[in-house]
């Protein structure tokens, strides 16, 4: 059990937003809370808190996570925006708490090309292995302390130096594309 996890109290959307500007201040820029709206009576069913961080400061924010609850983690999802990669990182808050008060949080992070590295999450949260390893492959972001950073979804014999996600140069060629019969 994590040492943080004794800290479990169900906590307002809102609530927890405050204790996060609280802490992070300058660590962190465009908090927004999103309701999601669902079911017959069309009312929220949960919400969402969105923050972009930089990504040094992206295991303190997750150690963070810790302290209201496990957080549940889902997916990472990534874009090439230009001069950055942005990573998602998409996880969940009390999700056994009842309809309503479930919160996702999603850690957006944007990774410089010229520095297309982010320390891993591994040893935090194992099951983030097969993102960190996806956004490797897609998108060309390498993951400090991921022990394995080999090819998910592409062939043995890929090119590692081509990110089917990327829209530059590293991105897909002509010759990487081929007619499905």
């Amino acid at each position: 059990m994590h040492k943080a996890m004794l800290n479990v109290v169900a906590k307002s959307p809102e609530e927890f937003k405050s204790s996060l500007e609280k802490k992070f201040d300058d660590k962190i820029h465009n908090v927004e809370v999103r309701g999601r709206v669902a079911g017959k009576q069309d009312e929220v069913s949960f919400y969402d808190v969105w923050i972009s961080c930089r990504k040094d400061d992206l295991e303190e924010l997750v150690e963070f996570l810790f302290s209201f609850d496990f957080p549940i983690f889902h997916v990472m999802s990534g874009d090439d925006i230009g001069n950055a990669v942005l990573l998602n990182y998409h996880f969940s808050l009390f999700s056994g708490a009842g309809r309503g008060k479930r919160i996702g949080v999603v850690l957006s992070v944007e990774v410089p090309k010229e520095d297309l590295v982010m320390p891993s999450l591994y040893d935090k949260i194992p099951g983030i292995e097969y993102s960190e390893r996806e956004m490797h492959e897609m998108l060309g972001v390498s993951f400090n302390g991921l022990p394995n950073q080999s090819l998910v979804f592409l062939p043995e014999n890929w090119d590692e130096k081509v990110h089917p996600w990327r829209r530059d140069d590293s991105g897909l060629s002509p010759k990487h594309i081929r007619e499905l019969s």
